[in-house]
């Protein structure tokens, strides 16, 4: 059914949603937002689904956004860079506002959307070897689609410390900014997600899904408005000089002229 995600549910309800692209580090490419939207929309209204947990195949989380995939919008037009944006700002969205518990279990790299990816979970558990960043920047590009989850996971104050620069950090420091709950021994993830799962099953699965409504209706507001917002920065940083060049010298490994070149 899906191109580039796998979904599989067990007896108890617990659905695993794992992202399927090892050899792109599970990048999010156009098909990978397509099929993350719409396994969100069947887990949605999937009755008997109480618990999800996102994961990853290989050997990392999520690289952030497919570069091929960002590379094609340079040449786009306006509203074809406006389409493209809002598909990933409705993913996100989408499992933001899952009605149902989404516990991630993170291994490996966590770059640009996949600190976005960890941010729309309920809570996430990290092995200790995790490496995560918010590196947009050192593109000539921006967190936005992923802006508002990433504030709203880690208080502003604390986004500050790591939003802007593209500094790498890791499992300690995650848990410090509130985007990991626990970091652990590889050997021990399975068993420390399964803790976090396991109280839900005794919970009502209506009221757990109230409780989470109102919670976000508490928290930091991520309306049309604010989501119009992040898409309208995203696509103004494609139509830009600086992300066309640092996404070329991305690929062909040189530096932008940005960094110092020594």
């Amino acid at each position: 059914m899906y191109e580039t995600i796998t979904l599989e549910t067990d007896a108890r309800g617990v659905a695993a949603l794992c992202l399927n692209r090892p050899d792109k580090h599970n990048a999010l490419s156009a098909q990978m937002i397509a099929d993350l939207t719409a396994a969100a929309a069947r887990l949605a209204d999937d009755d008997a689904v109480r618990v999800v947990v996102l994961s990853a195949q290989g050997k990392s989380f999520c690289a952030g956004g497919d570069l091929g995939w960002m590379r094609e919008q340079f040449d786009a037009t306006p509203e074809v860079r406006a389409a493209e944006a809002t598909k990933l700002a409705r993913m996100l969205q989408a499992l933001n506002t899952l009605p149902k518990p989404l516990i991630g279990r993170m291994h490996g790299n966590a770059f640009g959307g996949g600190v976005g990816m960890a941010s729309v979970c309920d809570t996430v558990i990290g092995a200790d070897h995790v490496k995560l960043g918010l590196t947009e920047t050192k593109l000539g590009l921006i967190p936005a689609t992923i802006g508002p989850y990433v504030c709203a996971r880690m208080g502003e104050a604390k986004a500050r410390r790591v939003f802007m620069s593209a500094r790498l950090f890791g499992a300690d420091e995650a848990v410090h900014l509130n985007l990991l709950a626990r970091a652990v021994p590889m050997s021990e993830l399975d068993a420390a997600v399964e803790a976090e799962v396991t109280p839900y099953l005794n919970c009502a699965p209506g009221a757990v899904a109230r409780a989470k409504a109102l919670l976000r209706s508490l928290g930091p507001q991520i309306d049309d408005a604010v989501i119009a917002h992040t898409i309208d920065e995203l696509a103004a940083c494609w139509a830009g000089k600086e992300a066309p060049e640092g996404i070329e010298a991305f690929f062909k490994k040189h530096k932008p002229s940005w960094s110092p070149q020594n």
